[in-house]
């Protein structure tokens, strides 16, 4: 028969995983204690920041501590990726990234991370399709036109894009191999860098994200000829598509999501999910998403996991098929 102390030994035991357990969901529970920091992969100014900052600031109201955005840009998103990558997985390091980034980087990037299994996915916030703008010295007015002048001019004009591999690059790649057509391409660090090239005739093409197009538009020195998805777009009544407009098929978005270190609690990435829904779902939030060239999803972590592996494999083929490396 066990003597009372190895009694009170074995009883101790016994109790300590429960205990741990306990610990640990109490942990959760109270999560956020200290501040949260959300690396933003890309360059301030674009459209991810647009998105990005009012929502983290819903965030902190939420949760009663702040949610800050870190920029780490460069290398197509792959250095802030590496960075939350190698960060506990506790909640206080998050990643909000493009498809330019979590679907497409992997494909030309050599990475110190395993972009599969690095990462937990919390949600898929939004997407916005591009516009295809032309700088107001290129004499055009719609796609037929632009094509005809492009096939007129090979390689005379010049594109911008927020750097290699990014969707407002793909965008032009898909483009020149639906239409057999050439343009140069110039990558820039961003995408606020890109449009400002656009604005000021440094280039005269880009593939902009809706709400960058938007204020590129409204300056009057840009005029938008299509819109990539293949629906019309609100912010761009009468515009057309490029799928209605004569290349049929044709489709291109950025899209914006959340994701967390692998192995970050369930409860916390759960939490954090709802909260980026009811932001997305709140009356007076739908206006300004509209304005602003977004188009609210709020998916759920599974419908994300899922979104992005069938990106990547499409984008994957297309940086195949055109040939495109990092020099």
């Amino acid at each position: 028969m066990p003597s009372p102390i190895r009694r009170r030994l074995l009883t101790a035991l016994l109790a300590a995983p429960s205990l741990s357990r306990a610990r640990l969901a109490s942990a959760q529970d109270a999560w956020p204690q200290r501040p949260v920091t959300i690396v933003l992969p890309l360059a301030p100014g674009g459209s991810t920041d647009t998105l990005m900052r009012p929502l983290a600031q819903h965030l902190t109201g939420v949760f009663g501590q702040s949610f800050v955005i870190d920029n780490r840009p460069g290398a197509g998103g792959s250095i802030g990726h590496g960075q939350v990558a190698r960060a506990r997985p506790d909640g206080y390091t998050l990643l909000a990234s493009t498809n330019s980034s979590y679907a497409i980087a992997p494909h030309l990037y050599p990475l110190t991370y395993d972009p599969e299994a690095a990462f937990a996915p919390i949600t898929l916030i939004a997407s916005s399709p591009q516009v295809l703008c032309v700088h107001r010295s290129v004499p055009v007015t719609d796609l037929a036109g632009f094509m005809d002048h492009v096939r007129r001019n090979p390689e005379r004009l010049s594109f911008s894009s927020a750097g290699i591999g990014f969707t407002s690059h793909l965008a032009a790649e898909l483009f020149m191999s639906m239409t057999g057509l050439s343009m140069l391409h110039v990558p820039y660090r961003g995408g606020g860098p890109a449009a400002q090239a656009l604005m000021s005739g440094e280039v005269q093409v880009n593939f902009a994200d809706t709400t960058t197009a938007l204020t590129l538009v409204q300056s009057g020195n840009v005029r938008a000829i299509a819109v990539t998805s293949k629906q019309p777009s609100p912010q761009f009544p009468g515009l057309p598509t490029l799928d209605g407009a004569g290349l049929p098929g044709f489709q291109s978005s950025t899209a914006y999501g959340l994701l967390a270190p692998a192995g970050t609690p369930r409860p916390i990435l759960d939490r954090m999910q709802a909260a980026v829904v009811t932001w997305l779902r709140a009356p007076e939030r739908r206006g300004w998403l509209d304005s602003s060239g977004f188009i609210p999803i709020g998916s759920t972590a599974e419908e994300f996991q899922r979104l992005r592996t069938e990106e990547s494999a499409m984008w994957g083929e297309i940086i195949r098929a055109r040939g495109i490396r990092m020099p």
